[in-house]
């Protein structure tokens, strides 16, 4: 079942689009439960998560965009899909990890379509996990949830969103066994997931969980292309 939430200070048009959703849903027989938002601030407030959030920018009080920024920087991980009226904020976009970005009005054939995209990108991040061994125990490690490993002597450390794994591991190897999952060797000592890229220098990386490694000055270059793939690809956007 999908949690969905729609946020637009025009009630009408809210309430549009929700209905549009619903009938696509059910359509596809896809389960949902949705809400809707009048207001940034009250989406702000809200105690729930959602896998899906259609979000309006140009909003009086807290715009869509900031609420976007607000919203990542407490890592919600949900799939942001911007419905505005005005194209001028696609760049922006790529900042807050967009999924997409529909112009209004849209269309039911629009909808599906990211609709479809984001079922098939949620599923795949629920499936995919690492197996590793710690402490004499087989752990399943979602993809998702990994930020950064670091090579520690014989140790391979992997920081995840919600707590540390050792394991004893090569990270040339690990390097081997992700390819093609979004994560980049941006040092000899780490290998990053580059959905929680933040912001980066010629010699660091910094994340949104707050941490900082290090980025070799000669792999610069190509994490920079790599990271640009990633958000063409993830983000969703023209």
């Amino acid at each position: 079942m999908l949690s969905i939430a729609v946020c637009d200070d025009i009630v009408l048009e809210c309430s549009q689009l929700a209905r549009q959703i619903r009938q696509i849903a059910s359509q596809a027989g896809c389960e949902i439960i949705l809400r809707e938002f009048y207001t940034g601030r009250e989406l702000l407030q809200s105690a729930e998560t959602f896998d899906l959030l259609f979000l309006d920018i140009k909003m009086p009080g807290l715009d869509g965009m900031e609420l976007a920024r607000l919203l990542r920087r407490r890592e919600e991980t949900c799939l942001l899909i911007f419905v505005t009226a005005v194209c001028e904020y696609v760049f922006e976009a790529y900042d807050v990890e967009a999924f997409a970005y529909l112009v209004k009005p849209v269309t039911d054939e629009q909808l599906t379509r990211v609709i479809t995209r984001s079922v098939e990108k949620l599923r795949k991040e629920s499936t995919e996990s690492l197996l590793v061994s710690a402490h004499r125990l087989i752990r399943k490690v979602p993809l998702k949830d990994i930020v950064y490993m670091e090579a520690l002597g014989r140790l391979l450390i992997i920081h995840t969103r919600q707590d540390v794994i050792e394991t004893y591991a090569q990270i040339g190897q690990m390097e081997k066994r992700l390819e093609g999952k979004n994560f980049f060797r941006c040092h000899k000592g780490y290998l990053v997931n580059l959905k929680f890229v933040d912001t980066y220098d010629k010699t660091q990386i910094y994340l949104e969980t707050k941490d900082t490694i290090l980025l070799a000055k000669r792999r610069y270059e190509d994490f920079t292309r790599a990271l640009m793939h990633y958000l063409k690809k993830e983000g969703g956007l023209a």
